[in-house]
Order: structure tokens, then C-alpha cells, then sequence
């Protein structure tokens, strides 16, 4: 399958690749002067889902820029192009992994398979979506995934962030409010809903 979705802006753009291909096949997407280390860097795994996921990223990663570039990662865990020539966020869930960049500001994306996600704020309220609640359970959750991978040095607890009231569409925009830092901000959230799991990404400007 590939390439699932794509969206590009002047300043960022972000891919879905559904993970159908073999890592052979996989392999043969990249190009050749990469093979040699990504075979390397993939013995440290000993999961083949956990194989596919990595390798996947960086023929999607290829995919999106025609270019070969390297994916470092911090000591928090956070990646990062080797380069600097742009932010990068990533995300993986059954079947599909998501990368997401910007040449202008960080950057944070997250893909959810459909399921069961219950963390909602008492000041939160939570819309159906096509009459399932469970589709907008998991936007809060996965919106607040997006916003942490995006954020600097954050205290990682979904308490400290808040959804805006926001009827679900099968895509569209809310904002989140972040409690984790004196600054407060306040972030744009896009998401889409798709048959078998959601994506929200957000530039932080």
C-alpha cells in the first residue's frame, strides 16, 4: 500500500504509510547508499513488527523529501533530523506509521488505532462522533499525545492539558490549552478521522 495520506503547506507537511510491504520490499524503497545502515541499525530489534515500524518511518521519511536524510534521536527520546534542516515528529499504531515536518517551528503528530481511550478533564466535554463517543475519547487523548511530542522539556501529564468544546467531523481543527508550563499556551490541533483509527498533528508557532 504505501503512501496512505499526504498534506502539505508552504511551512509543514505530514504522511500516513500503511505497512503492507516485506521489509525486503521495504528495503528496495530506500536509497542504496541508506541500506547498508539501516540493516545495521535494525539488529538492536528483535520484534519483526518492531522492524517494519522503523524501517517504514525512514522509507516514508525518503518518500516525503526525495532525499536521504538521517533521524537522530535526543536522550529524552524525542527525534530529530541529524541535519537540522527540519522538526520531525513520529507515530506508530497497528498497520500505519505517520511522520510529520516543518522547516519553521516543533512540531507533533499522533496516529491512535480505534479503541478505548478514557482520560477527559472535568472541565472537558466530549461529543459523539456519529453517535460513538469512543471516536472523540480518543481525539483527547491522541490531541494531547500531539501536543507533549511537540513541546519542550514538558511534565508529560494529560492533566495539565485542555480540549476546547469542538463537535467531531470527520476532520477539522480545535485548540488545546497546555497548564503544564507558566506560559500556558495555546495550541491548534487538526485532526482526521479515519475507519480504523484518528490523526492530530499541531505546529507550534
Amino acid at each position: 500500500m504505501g503512501l496512505f495520506l499526504q498534506h502539505k503547506t508552504v511551512d509543514m507537511q505530514w504522511a500516513v504509510w500503511k505497512m503492507e510491504e516485506s521489509l525486503d520490499t521495504l528495503f528496495s524503497l530506500l536509497p542504496d547508499a541508506r541500506r547498508v545502515s539501516c540493516e545495521q541499525e535494525m539488529q538492536r530489534f528483535t520484534s519483526d513488527r518492531r522492524k517494519l515500524e522503523w524501517l517504514s518511518v525512514r522509507v516514508l521519511l525518503y518518500s516525503m523529501l526525495q532525499e536521504d536524510k538521517e533521524i537522530g534521536y535526543s536522550s529524552e527520546g524525542k527525534p530529530h533530523l541529524t541535519d537540522n534542516s527540519s522538526f520531525i515528529s513520529i507515530s506508530h499504531t497497528k498497520g500505519y506509521v505517520a511522520v510529520i515536518l516543518s522547516s519553521v517551528a516543533p512540531v507533533g503528530i499522533d496516529i491512535e488505532q480505534y479503541g478505548q481511550r478514557r482520560f477527559i478533564r472535568s472541565d472537558e466535554r466530549v461529543e459523539p462522533y456519529q453517535g460513538d463517543e469512543t471516536w472523540s475519547m480518543l481525539l483527547h487523548w491522541s490531541a494531547k499525545e500531539t501536543i507533549f511530542k511537540s513541546m519542550e522539556n514538558a511534565d508529560a501529564d494529560l492533566r495539565k492539558l485542555c480540549l476546547s468544546h469542538f463537535i467531531p467531523q470527520s476532520e477539522g481543527g480545535f485548540q488545546v490549552r497546555e497548564y503544564a508550563t507558566e506560559r500556558q499556551q495555546l495550541f491548534t490541533v487538526g485532526y482526521r478521522i479515519c475507519p480504523d483509527f484518528v490523526l492530530t498533528w499541531t505546529v507550534t508557532i
